[in-house]
C-alpha cells in the first residue's frame, strides 16, 4: 500500500472535493430554470432573426437592422416590401384549410 501517506490522502481527497463542487456547480447553472430561460430565448431570438430574413429574401427585400429608437412609420422608407405575393400565398393557405375543414365534416356526417 504505496498510498497510506495520511497527508497525500488528505491532499487527493481536497482535490476531489474541489473537483466535485465545480461539477455540481456546472449542473446546477445548467439546469437552472433562468439559465434554460436566456437559453430558450436567445434561441427564440436568433430563429426569429433568421425567419425574417428569408421571408425578407422571398419579399425581395433587404432587412436593416432596427433600433429601437428608430420611428415605427419610417422602417420602410428607403424600400417598401411587395406584399401581394404575401397575401395571395396568405389567402391560399386559408382557402385549402378551409376546403380541406369542410371535406373532414362532410366526411364524419356521411359515416
Amino acid at each position: 500500500m504505496a498510498d497510506t501517506d495520511p497527508d497525500e490522502l488528505e491532499q487527493r481527497i481536497a482535490r476531489t472535493r474541489a473537483e466535485l463542487a465545480r461539477t455540481v456547480d456546472a449542473i446546477a447553472d445548467r439546469v437552472s430554470p433562468k439559465r434554460v430561460a436566456e437559453r430558450t430565448v436567445a434561441d427564440v431570438k436568433s430563429r426569429a432573426g433568421e425567419f425574417v430574413a428569408q421571408v425578407g429574401d422571398a419579399l425581395g427585400v433587404t432587412p436593416r437592422p432596427v433600433e429601437y429608437g428608430d420611428e415605427s412609420d419610417r422602417l420602410w422608407e428607403d424600400e417598401r416590401p411587395d406584399l401581394g405575393a404575401v397575401l395571395i400565398g396568405v389567402g391560399a393557405v386559408l382557402v385549402v384549410g378551409a376546403t380541406i375543414l369542410m371535406w373532414r365534416r362532410r366526411r364524419r356526417r356521411g359515416r
